[in-house]
């Protein structure tokens, strides 16, 4: 049997779109432990009060969770920072980099240094409180002076606020 050559295009075409980011789904904010939570710890780690600020004063204005100060009381803990959460992982002073699991450090066998992201993004990242689990991140390229220099965490916010919407 043979298969003629346009056949055997229109099929690479049909695995190479199957298999392209334009077929995945984006990370959505449903996870229960997002949508029944009560109340957040708001962490600004972009080294930009401004930043930190509009962001917080966002989630006042949208309302759905208690801001508390104590970390260690809430449901969820959203950290607004200028690189990926990687989830306990550490430089140590000496320049030894690792992580920390349950409470102790593991060296890596060869220090990484360079873990900072390439480009100038911010990040929105929510996080279980008990087990430091990524829930939902999103990234959104630092603005300037038509997007506004200190609106990224608005607009990571509003992100998440629209895709907590039931």
């Amino acid at each position: 049997m043979r298969i003629s050559s346009a056949t055997l295009s229109l099929l690479t075409i049909f695995f190479l779109f199957l298999s392209s980011p334009l077929g995945a789904q984006k990370q959505m904010a449903h996870s229960p432990r997002i949508l029944n939570a009560k109340t957040v710890y708001f962490e600004n780690q972009t080294g930009f009060d401004a930043v930190g600020r509009n962001t917080l004063d966002e989630l006042k204005r949208w309302g759905k969770y208690k801001i508390v100060n104590d970390r260690k009381e809430v449901d969820l803990i959203l950290l607004l920072s200028a690189d990926p959460y990687r989830g306990g992982e550490v430089l140590l002073a000496s320049g030894q980099t690792g992580t920390i699991e349950n409470g102790h450090f593991n060296e890596d066998a060869i220090p990484t240094y360079n873990k900072l992201s390439p480009t100038r993004e911010a990040y929105l990242t929510v996080i279980d409180s008990k087990t430091g689990a990524n829930l939902w991140s999103d990234k959104h390229v630092w603005g300037g002076l038509l997007t506004g220099f200190n609106s990224v965490g608005v607009r990571l916010l509003k992100k998440l606020e629209s895709q907590t919407k039931k």
